[in-house]
């Protein structure tokens, strides 16, 4: 809905205390939605504050996706999506929209998450206004600026000048502290995209697609999912992942890869170029979050190079191969449920044999790991907002980790 028909909230003074503080909520992408679904939904049920949900929609199709899996309706929609967008474009329009969206609208305090274009644009506007921003998702670091790209210089400009910080593991807090960002302003709360996990994963909904659901359930068969569109591995490093599941394909025709193929050209047309036709790869649409969910839930094991599906993944005990040369989530490495092979060709093929022909090395790789959270992360997030906002709530417990033992 443009901002012109959403009607500026006011607040209203309660026996000397300000009620109604206006929270803006700000999504761009299917990433976006995904966290902040659970954070919108409690700040919606809670009648002393005014939600204010705006999407850049910097990812239309993918971020659609998620707002009608989650029933999740946005107040505004910028809608900056244009054919062949550059990260210029991106900050550009969002910059714009959301400059209107502060114009028009009163708002004490934003929340946004984790590490897109449209988070940093949104803090950094917020911040220009003088308003507190609260990260989700804060204190993730590889340390290098090439990867991922733009997401690493991204979260680390928007901690700098947010006024509360939610690293979602301790050693995220660690990293923010070694930055000399105030302990104060942090809480470990776990990552949000568990909270959404474990609701879907509940649902009593079958894959929506028959032709995949016929793959998750053959038994007879095993299975694979394949995720990989990072910018940092656009061109040959993207050949080399390709030829791995070519030869994966060959080596195992008992096995069913199914390839999400992401919607940005220069993944979708080296990808079907190269895999259409290969027996046993299923190079399928971008899938919506519940489908997708389910399809995790049934498979073997993940060759990914996907943040989230590194969180998402152990907390289902489904094995993650992580398609990255450095991660900001070592935790699941550490922990011995992910393996990062890069993108090197007979790295992944060597990772994924394994997987598929020694028993105790997937047993081991297997085990349900709540490494990144418990479901319970927007909880802790709407009281420290709260609190911030002067308003009664309990002081949240932080969240601690924990993996099934063997």
């Amino acid at each position: 809905m443009s901002s012109e028909y959403f009607p500026t909230r006011t607040r209203i003074e309660r026996r000397g205390k300000t009620m109604n503080k206006t929270v803006l909520m700000i999504i761009g992408t299917r990433a976006d939605a995904i966290k902040m679904a659970p954070v919108i939904e409690v700040i919606r049920a809670d009648s002393d504050l005014v939600p204010l949900v705006v999407a850049t929609s910097q990812h239309r199709e993918m971020l659609d996706q998620v707002l009608d899996a989650f029933d999740l309706s946005v107040d505004i929609d910028l809608d900056i999506m244009r054919h062949r967008q550059t990260l210029t474009d991106v900050t550009v329009r969002a910059f714009e929209g959301l400059e209107d969206v502060f114009a028009k609208h009163k708002v004490d305090l934003t929340i946004v998450q984790g590490d897109t274009t449209t988070s940093f644009v949104g803090g950094l506007v917020s911040f220009y206004h003088g308003k507190a921003v609260a990260h989700v998702e804060a204190g993730l670091r590889t340390y290098d600026l090439s990867r991922p790209f733009p997401e690493e210089a991204n979260r680390r400009m928007l901690d700098a000048l947010s006024t509360l910080l939610f690293p979602p593991t301790e050693r995220a807090k660690e990293q923010l502290l070694m930055e000399n960002l105030p302990e104060k302003a942090m809480l470990v709360t776990g990552n949000t995209a568990i909270d959404s996990l474990l609701r879907v994963a509940k649902m009593d909904r079958p894959i929506s697609d028959p032709e995949i659901r016929a793959i998750a359930e053959d038994g007879s068969r095993r299975l694979v999912i394949v995720t990989a569109h990072r910018r940092e591995s656009f061109g040959a490093p993207f050949q080399r992942l390709i030829g791995a599941l070519k030869r994966i394909a060959v080596a195992h025709p008992e096995v069913d890869l199914v390839y999400p193929v992401h919607l940005n050209p220069n993944v979708d047309v080296p990808v079907r170029e190269a895999l259409s036709g290969v027996s046993g790869v299923h190079l399928v649409p971008p899938m919506d979050y519940l489908d997708f969910t389910k399809l995790m839930a049934a498979c073997d094991f993940v060759l990914t190079d996907s943040g989230g599906i590194q969180e998402e993944a152990p907390a289902l005990g489904k094995p993650v191969v992580v398609l990255r040369e450095v991660t900001e989530r070592p935790e699941g490495i550490e922990a011995g449920v992910a393996r990062l092979v890069g993108t090197d060709e007979d790295a992944i093929v060597a990772a994924a044999d394994e997987l598929l022909v020694d028993k105790e090395a997937y047993r081991r790789m297997s085990r349900k790991a709540f490494l990144y959270g418990d479901g319970k992360a927007s909880e802790r997030i709407h009281a420290v907002v709260r609190k911030k906002l002067g308003l009664d709530a309990d002081e949240p417990e932080p969240f601690v980790p924990w993996i099934e033992e063997f």
